[in-house]
């Protein structure tokens, strides 16, 4: 092809997570928590989970399903489909490979990509491969598919409440409403023990809490200071960029309330990059921070009230909106991020978002992390129909069942001892999964998959693995 397809982004989103959640206020008072450690002190308001009956496979059939049928796109329109999750049933066969049972009936098996593994970060990675397949040689005028999807569940304690799942679709191609802002992709990665899964016959992390917090920030700061740098290269002649660049920004949301310092420590880079003069103009009574580095900083209790309450009115108009599904699923690990995409467009009116910039902050402990932009299209009809197709959320949200904490821990007591049983007959409830979700019908003494779908509201499905 003579030149670059135009405006490569995202022409359609979609989201599932589970119908059941536990209420985190309930769950305080359970675990024996001092009320509002969850809801104050996380941001946390109810925290999706699922039995034994939802798998990461299963998560993946749905959201691919869904985002197939309510869009109206044959299955021969999709030439590249990569998944990204760190939530795996087996060491060699992809989910990838399991979709596959989507599309093989429908005679197409020419589907580049597979899995893209590194905690949270792994549907980011899926989504720049699709961006960079669009963009290259390889393209073959097809539309690629990306998932992300995880369970994130925690051994009892106080880790437990920042769990969640969920999955989510995006489709890319040229022309899209979701455009990314080409050259202008900034990534860290380096060596961290903040957050891993040695032991493969669990499903629980070895979480370090605090160096986990530290290299979340460190990734922040080093990802923004370099989009910082790109853009400044790209553009010799504009003003050095800060957070009035972006009409709004989402993170990767471990729990809400880490949301907000990042939000305020964007206003902190700002403030350690601008001139000296500009400092004194802008940030009236912080003159005690002058002297201050950004890698002492990171469990400063000061510094960090004062730049969230300095940022708070900037939180609300830019960040605020994006943790919706966040509060009220949990952290869905690779998904989180676009879960935060979903909730800032289902949140705000089509003249809220009509030529807007949206920042976006991807982070993976271990340590991956991107910072890029995403321009939204000043096509008031493309726009609208956009948005339109996600007017299922908040209704699928509101239909949830709610389960009381001593159900909750029990449903997870089951998953985790028969975690990779085999042979296995699933107990959870199927009555309780919304209309259209394939689940985990049994596994055989092989290890073997086989999934069913609840009857959609249009057709019923059903597949083996």
């Amino acid at each position: 092809m003579s030149s670059w397809p135009e405006n490569v982004g995202i022409l359609a989103l979609e989201i599932v997570f589970p119908s059941q959640f536990v209420d985190q206020t309930e769950l305080e008072v359970y675990d024996g928590a001092s009320a509002g450690k969850y809801t104050i002190g996380l941001g946390q308001s109810r925290m999706g989970f699922c039995s034994d009956r939802e798998d990461v496979n299963s998560l993946c059939l749905t959201v691919v399903s869904n985002l197939l049928q309510r869009h109206k796109i044959p299955h021969s329109k999709i030439g590249r489909l990569e998944v990204g999750t760190e939530t795996i049933v087996d060491k060699s066969k992809s989910v990838k490979s399991v979709l596959m049972q989507l599309f093989e009936p429908e005679g197409v098996t020419d589907l580049e990509g597979i899995d893209t593994t590194n905690a949270c970060y792994g549907g980011t990675a899926a989504l720049f491969n699709a961006v960079n397949w669009v963009e290259s040689s390889s393209w073959n005028g097809r539309l690629a598919l990306v998932v992300c999807a995880d369970i994130a569940v925690y051994a009892q304690g106080s880790a437990r409440p920042t769990g969640g799942a969920g999955a989510v679709a995006m489709l890319v191609g040229p022309n899209a409403p979701l455009t990314f802002d080409r050259g202008l992709r900034a990534c860290f990665m380096k060596h961290a023990y903040d957050f891993y899964k040695p032991d493969l016959s669990s499903e629980y992390p070895v979480v370090d809490g605090k160096l986990s917090i530290q290299c979340y920030l460190s990734a922040l700061d080093n990802c923004y200071q370099l989009y910082r740098k790109q853009y400044a290269q790209r553009n010799s002649e504009a003003k050095p960029i800060n957070l009035d660049h972006f009409d709004a920004v989402i993170f990767h949301t471990p729990y809400c309330k880490l949301v907000q310092k990042s939000l305020a420590r964007l206003g902190l880079n700002d403030y350690v990059l601008s001139p000296k003069e500009q400092r004194l103009a802008e940030y009236p009574g912080f003159e005690q921070f002058e002297s201050i580095k950004l890698e002492d900083t990171y469990f400063d209790r000061d510094v960090e009230k004062a730049f969230m309450t300095h940022y708070t009115p900037l939180f609300n108009a830019k960040t605020k909106k994006s943790l919706h599904l966040a509060n009220q699923v949990g952290n869905m690990y690779t998904p989180s991020v676009y879960g935060g995409l979903v909730s800032l467009l289902i949140n705000s009116d089509v003249s809220e978002l009509l030529g807007k910039k949206v920042g976006v902050f991807s982070y993976g402990s271990g340590l991956a992390s991107s910072m890029y932009s995403l321009s939204i299209t000043s096509d008031s009809q493309a726009l609208s129909t956009f948005k339109a197709h996600l007017s299922y959320v908040q209704p699928l949200l509101d239909s949830r069942h709610k389960v009381a904490p001593e159900e909750f821990t029990k449903l997870m007591e089951v998953r985790e001892k028969n975690n990779h049983a085999a042979p296995y007959e699933p107990t959870g409830s199927v009555d309780v999964l919304f209309p259209g979700t394939y689940f985990l019908k049994s596994v055989d003494k092989m290890h073997r998959r086989v999934y069913e779908r609840t009857p959609p509201k249009n057709s019923i499905a059903n597949c083996s693995s």
